[in-house]
């Protein structure tokens, strides 16, 4: 079939119109990036008040606890690494389990990228000591080069929770008034900023977190 002088050119149109189209639509998928948190831009209720009127850029704040096998682990462990922070107990029979069972979706996606890291803080260190949480790492395939358990001081990992990481809200738990008891997943990225927030319960918004994690790869160390 002949094509005349003007179909050639609603053709070429046509041809030029969809490579910009593709462009700009790479274009805006790049742009969009994973936002960083600030106790401003957080639920209230999840931000400890002597932190929520800070001016200061956030960041983690430095810790030392015990990891699965007995060793010392501080901020310097996880400093440059993108990783997802969440607190449980072993004995928890309701929501531990799932969000155990998540982080281990997130280690196997992420298994072969030392970039990325999972730190998991025990809310009961007096039962959770490093035996039990050793025997635990085990069962959940938990590696500590990748994947950190982590015990210690009650009070240091409460105020982890509650003034870096923005994880729990401000209500009594069921096991008693200040016993903390969140779903929250939370993800940081290498300067220790916060970038996400999940339930780690819900399968969807598990996925979505990890898609955050692909993208932060995407610009790591800018």
């Amino acid at each position: 079939m002949k094509i005349s002088s003007g179909g050639w050119k609603v053709i070429a149109f046509a041809a030029v119109f969809a490579v910009g189209v593709g462009f700009a639509y790479r274009a805006l998928n790049k742009e969009e990036k994973v936002p960083i948190y600030e106790p401003g831009d957080i639920n209230p209720r999840l931000v400890d008040s002597s932190v929520i009127r800070t001016n200061t850029p956030h960041h983690v704040s430095d810790f030392s606890l015990l990891d699965q096998n007995g060793d010392t682990v501080t901020l310097k462990n996880v400093a440059g690494k993108i990783y997802v922070a969440d607190f449980f107990f072993t004995t928890c029979g309701s929501i531990c389990p799932k969000m155990t069972a998540s982080m281990s979706r997130i280690s196997e996606a992420f298994k072969d990228d030392p970039r990325i890291m999972l730190v998991s803080h025990t809310v009961d260190p007096e039962t959770d000591n490093v035996d039990v949480l050793h025997k635990y790492a085990q069962e959940h395939g938990a590696d500590a080069k990748q994947w950190l358990i982590l015990t210690g001081d009650k009070k240091q990992i409460y105020e982890l929770a509650r003034k870096s990481y923005f994880a729990v809200l401000d209500e009594p738990s069921t096991e008693g008034p200040d016993f903390i008891h969140t779903e929250n997943l939370v993800l940081v990225d290498e300067k220790g900023r916060l970038r996400g927030f999940c339930d780690g319960t819900d399968k969807k918004q598990v996925d979505n977190l990890i898609e955050d994690i692909r993208k932060l790869l995407e610009d790591y160390g800018n």
